[in-house]
């Protein structure tokens, strides 16, 4: 796990020292070791900062160059299919020199040039040049574990790992992107290639992204898309939920062997979970040494332990359980993780992440977790009401549904829940599906901000009708709606906040549920009544909990990361709400609506999420001296 940046100039050589001021700013990610790379033309460069995990020799030491070819790589995360890898090359005469993954994705890319992507298994981000061609390859990981950020001028391409690494260029602009404030407004988080930095994209999962040095041109494509299920119903053939257990049994248990495999400290974060406790589980089943596992407490929200479920996981397979007390989420910490996420979030569960993360650190250097089971496995509470709003469309007809859902809406508060609801009730699945997981409508937006009311924002596309679009190839409400979530929430919400709140403690958090194999067999061999149904979700998951976990263990349990948002907006935190003001947020929110909102939080009202959204924007906005919006 490591810190990356880049350059690529296209008449002008690279300056040295402002690439080594741009790695430094992403120490955190890689505390271990630095290194800096210059082509012979001086053109391209490539930073590195590491965080030892495999081969910690000096031979694992990046940027890496390939002798026989001259390719040179910055590399952050890991490879898990290295080793097998590494036997198929030496059959083909590409010997390694080294234990590391970085070497052998050099010898990958000599073998098999950019196809060489779909063959890696793991959780990367990377750039590799190729002096033989004359450019550079970018690339992100199928599920998007790592990030990848890219900068486009004139006069270079420049990537990143974090935005704070691009803006260490002083000729780096800090405007807002409009389209991705939007996005921010309705749903957290900008998704796609939107960031809210309007000079700043980030690279998809799955896709790649050459940089012709002398042409100054730049391509684009995807190497991976998500498998299309194999069906939306069973069958009635034999694959019944059981047997697909075992099946998954398997999947589950190769990936997390996998994932085992560093050359430093090893640890399960254990909340006691389905997700986390399978993990711990096969882990128990494969490893040669007693597991370890680590459990956080919040003595300042009780009603955030999950620390009786865990033990008894830990109990029953004999783990290594230590439960921590993290510190309290103060305001002090908020500020520090509104930089930490230089392209914001809406999630205010990247506090206890982080307090989880940096607890952890002081014990393992590597921590497996569960995410990616909600998305591939049909986890989330919306499914069942997803294929309820489904049956209710198909049981009245349109004529009738529309001026219910106008009167619901016109009698109910408008940024109370349950507007999300109402609109899939008059509308289509594609309504459902946007406001799914919605923080704000696009009328309340609009009431909030001054900027998306005026006419240039009408050539803005509206986040809604983006996530309508993603999934219309597929069939099935589950089917889209695991989709949608795969490649937006997981991808812009999930896991950043994982990325970035533990690269911070510099701990890396990996993710058997999102191992190639698992998604693949999610997406292609499950069919979504083994996923959610009207009355039931995340069946095939407990299914196989029922067989490996205690039976003590509540398997319906749905807890998730959460805080007492609100209530801690009206105590500890209540001073951060003054904080949104500055020039670029008198121009963006409106005051009026927005001291309304605080008023209907002292008043005892849910709206602590959309608050929470506003105060890490003003935070951000403060932190970068974002003074412009940019299209």
């Amino acid at each position: 796990m490591c810190g990356i940046v880049g350059t690529i100039r296209f008449r002008a050589p690279v300056d040295r020292d402002q690439l080594t001021a741009q790695r430094e700013t992403l120490v955190h990610r890689g505390p271990d070791s630095a290194g800096l790379w210059l082509s012979a033309d001086g053109r391209v460069g490539l930073a590195h900062r590491r965080l030892a995990i495999i081969d910690l020799t000096p031979g694992g030491h990046q940027p890496m160059v390939d002798p026989e070819t001259g390719a040179a790589i910055t590399f952050n995360g890991e490879i898990y299919n290295y080793r097998a890898l590494r036997e198929e090359l030496a059959a083909l005469g590409h010997h390694a020199t080294t234990q590391s993954d970085t070497e052998v994705i050099l010898l990958a890319y000599r073998a098999w040039g950019r196809e060489c992507l779909a063959r890696l298994h793991g959780m990367f981000a990377m750039g590799l040049y190729d002096p033989r061609q004359g450019q550079v390859l970018l690339a992100r990981d199928r599920a998007g574990e790592k990030p990848l950020f890219v900068r486009q001028t004139p006069e270079q391409v420049s990537f990143a790992s974090e935005v704070k690494a691009l803006l260490a260029d002083p000729d780096c602009p800090r405007r807002l992107s409009l389209q991705g404030f939007n996005a921010f407004l309705a749903y957290g988080y900008a998704t796609g290639a939107d960031t809210l930095w309007a000079d700043v994209e980030q690279l998809p999962p799955g896709t790649w992204m050459t940089v012709a040095c002398d042409a100054a041109t730049v391509s684009r494509g995807r190497y991976w898309t998500p498998p299309h299920h194999a069906r939306a119903t069973a069958t009635g053939d034999g694959e019944t939920l059981d047997s697909l257990a075992t099946q998954l049994d398997s999947v589950l248990e190769r990936a997390v062997r996998r994932q085992l495999v560093a050359d430093v400290p090893v640890g399960i974060l254990l909340s006691g979970g389905v997700d986390s406790s399978l993990v711990t589980a096969i882990a128990a089943r494969v490893s040669e040494h007693p597991v370890r596992t680590f459990t956080v407490r919040f003595p300042d929200a009780p009603a955030a332990d999950e620390g009786p479920f865990a033990q008894l996981v830990a109990s029953h397979f004999g783990t290594r359980h230590t439960t921590l007390d993290a510190e309290p989420a103060t305001a002090v910490l908020l500020r520090e993780l509104a930089v930490q996420f230089d392209t914001p979030i809406a999630d205010s569960s990247m506090l206890p992440t982080y307090l989880v993360s940096r607890a952890i650190r002081r014990e393992a250097t590597v921590a497996l977790g569960g995410d990616g089971g909600d998305e591939l496995f049909g986890g989330y509470l919306r499914y069942p009401a997803l294929l309820e709003q489904e049956a209710w469309r198909q049981r009245l007809p349109l004529w009738l549904r529309r001026p219910l859902a106008r009167s619901g809406r016109a009698l109910w508060p408008a940024a109370a829940r349950g507007h999300g609801w109402l609109d899939a009730l008059g509308g289509s699945l594609d309504d459902g599906l946007a406001a799914a997981g919605r923080l704000l409508r696009p009328e309340v937006r609009a009431d909030l901000s001054p900027l998306l009311r005026t006419a240039g924002a009408e050539r803005l596309t509206a986040p809604e009708r983006l996530r309508g679009l993603l999934t219309r190839d597929r069939d099935g409400v589950v089917a889209r709606a695991t989709a949608l979530d795969f490649s937006t929430y997981l991808v812009d919400d999930v896991l950043v906040k994982v990325d970035r709140a533990s690269m911070l403690a510099s701990l890396e958090v990996r993710a058997p549920l999102l191992d190639a194999e698992v998604i693949d067999f999610a997406f292609s061999a499950v069919p979504d009544t083994a996923k959610a149904t009207r009355l039931d979700r995340k069946r095939l998951l407990r299914q196989l909990g029922r067989r490996l976990l205690p039976p003590a263990l509540d398997l319906t349990r749905k807890q998730g990361f959460s805080i007492p948002v609100s209530a801690w907006l009206r105590g500890p935190w209540r001073a951060l709400l003054d904080e949104v003001k500055g020039p670029l947020l008198e121009t963006l929110i409106d005051r009026r609506v927005y001291r309304h909102l605080v008023a209907r939080l002292e008043a005892g009202h849910d709206v602590g999420e959309s608050l929470f959204a506003l105060v890490m924007l003003g935070l951000w906005a403060d932190a970068y001296r974002v003074s412009d919006v940019g299209p």
